[in-house]
């Protein structure tokens, strides 16, 4: 179908114009996060055919300390408005609505959103995110029972629903085979290698009920999107990418606090954007969810509405989401092959792009006009959900 546009309300006036990685990701040793950053701006700016000395509003996190000030001294520009929320890998998708209103509002007229991280190379640097501040609750409560980081949250809200619904060991493998078969079309991607169930069952355990090839990967990257208003999308060197629909939402940050194991907050955000888009779920033609893990895309899928809970396990079998399957998933590789520097939110947001302008060459889904795009930050605590679309 063809987006009506007029249904997305203030949301109709913003494009999404450009779209660009850093120069180089994968295993970078001799970047620094600030030059993922700086390429990324560049890139994406060169491909909407604009400058630095367009971008008046710059939204970015996880450079460290003071993020954007940090960022725009990089790039030398100083912009008259920023935004900086920090939610984990949701934070760029919640970017663009951010952005939007500041563009619909007329307080800026160029957004740049930029990422980037070395979370491969930190290993070797010696570099750490900041200790937690022992008297925050996740300190006091949690860690010292050995409940702290992705792994051991996300498999114990993975155990939940594998105990409800019966989700099996080889489901949660089906996705990351066929997210591989994507990562095999896509130049850019970290793995590329065949990969089979049985390779999935067979590699080592992480924390069960994870095995190792259920785990996103740790890399170096840079990312960055530009959007404008409608007027100044005329003048760009692409064709726009209109922001049909979006939501945002939290709803914990211990994994005790989490109000139920088995969704996610897309429960909340999912129906958010598709209600401002004026869409349906099998209007869609490509789906980009943040997946650390296998079970953070199949729960998600389930959270935004494609399939009932529990029934996310049945929804991915038999290869439906790889090449030639139904549902296009994650066409990059996602964050399982492709690439994931810590916070991956802006690699779902460029895939849908390049999607959706016809730029991804072996792994083009055919006819792509909308595209739903989910990501997710902390313990499945946090996300943004976007509905993305073409003329």
């Amino acid at each position: 179908m063809t987006p009506d546009r007029e249904k997305a309300g203030w949301l109709k006036r913003i494009a999404i114009v450009g779209a660009d990685e850093s120069d180089e990701i994968g295993m970078v040793p001799h970047k620094g996060v600030l030059q993922h950053h700086s390429e990324a701006a560049l890139n994406a700016l060169d491909d909407a055919g604009l400058s630095l000395a367009d971008v008046d509003g710059l939204f970015t996190a996880g450079a460290g300390f003071a993020a954007t000030l940090q960022v725009a001294e990089y790039l030398g520009i100083q912009p008259r408005y920023t935004d900086s929320t920090s939610v984990g890998g949701s934070s760029f998708v919640m970017h663009v609505e951010h952005a939007a209103a500041a563009i619909s509002a007329g307080l800026i007229d160029v957004a740049l959103i930029t990422h980037g991280e070395t979370g491969y190379s930190n290993r070797f640097r010696k570099v750490s995110r900041a200790a937690m501040d022992p008297w925050f609750p996740a300190a006091q409560f949690e860690m010292p029972y050995h409940v702290g980081g992705p792994p051991g949250t996300y498999a114990l809200a993975c155990m939940r629903h594998m105990h409800q619904y019966g989700t099996t060991h080889e489901q949660l493998a089906e996705i990351a085979v066929a997210t591989r078969k994507w990562a095999m079309l896509n130049p850019k991607a970290l793995m590329r290698d065949p990969l089979t169930i049985d390779d999935v069952l067979s590699s080592r355990w992480i924390t069960y009920p994870f095995h190792l090839l259920d785990c996103c990967l740790v890399t170096d990257a840079g990312g960055a999107i530009v959007l404008t208003s409608v007027e100044r999308a005329k003048d760009c060197k692409k064709k726009p990418v209109w922001v049909l629909g979006s939501g945002e939402a939290h709803t914990h940050w211990t994994l005790a606090n989490m109000p139920d194991l088995t969704t996610t907050p897309a429960s909340i955000s999912g129906p958010r954007a598709f209600e401002m888009a004026g869409v349906r779920h099998d209007e869609i033609d490509v789906v980009e969810v943040y997946d650390s893990f296998t079970y953070t895309a199949l729960v998600t899928l389930e959270a935004l509405g494609f399939c009932k809970p529990g029934e996310g396990g049945a929804f991915v079998s038999g290869q439906r989401t790889a090449p030639g399957g139904d549902f296009p998933l994650n066409t990059n590789g996602g964050g399982l092959s492709y690439t994931h520097p810590g916070m991956y939110g802006m690699f779902l947001l460029i895939e849908a792009i390049r999607q959706l302008r016809g730029e991804c060459g072996e792994r083009q889904v055919a006819d792509a006009k909308l595209a739903c795009v989910n990501g997710t930050g902390g313990a499945l605590s946090s996300t943004g959900t976007l509905i993305l679309g073409v003329d």
